[in-house]
């Protein structure tokens, strides 16, 4: 079996990717001709990638029927799904009441500063994504920022830099 490859290119990151568009093969064939199948696909695709490459769109239009209006239009109302490449941590800083009141807006910006990003892009080496986000619900914690599956509690902009470059040496050895 011959594998297609397409040449995606990410403005985010300056840089062509090479997606395999058949690894979503059997995952069309699980759903093309299912009702409400949709966001099954996108989620789907998007454990695949790790975000929905706009080729897959196209080869999923194909496979399905499904109009890619309508398939960009749920993918950029939710936010769980992504449309561009994500860092291998993506680190999530609450800004929710009780975050923005312990002034979460330092940590972000101290954050953006160390990694030299703005909020929703990735690092030039991929390994960190920044999100700002409503609520973590750790309002106890305040301010607070998560990275994968470890939350981060009562924060200070400068302890948030020494997690994410405790983080970064540990990458790197």
């Amino acid at each position: 079996m011959r594998v297609k490859r397409v040449l995606q290119k990410n403005e985010d990151v300056k840089e062509k990717i090479f997606v395999d568009l058949s690894l979503i093969d059997s995952l069309l064939e699980k759903y093309k001709s299912k009702k409400g199948n949709l966001i099954p696909i996108l989620q789907g695709t998007q454990n695949i990638y790790g975000y929905i490459p706009e080729d897959a769109f196209i080869k999923i239009a194909e496979v399905t029927g499904l109009k890619l209006a309508d398939m960009y239009g749920v993918a950029t109302f939710y936010t769980q799904f992504r449309l561009h490449p994500v860092g291998k941590h993506i680190v999530k800083v609450c800004h929710g009441t009780a975050c923005h009141v312990q002034n979460a807006t330092a940590i972000s910006e101290a954050i953006e500063d160390a990694l030299e990003i703005k909020d929703g892009e990735t690092t030039p080496d991929r390994l960190f994504t920044l999100e700002s986000v409503a609520c973590l619900g750790c309002c106890s914690l305040a301010p607070v920022m998560m990275i994968g599956d470890n939350t981060f509690g009562k924060l200070t902009g400068s302890q948030a830099v020494k997690i994410l470059k405790e983080i970064k040496i540990k990458e790197n050895n």
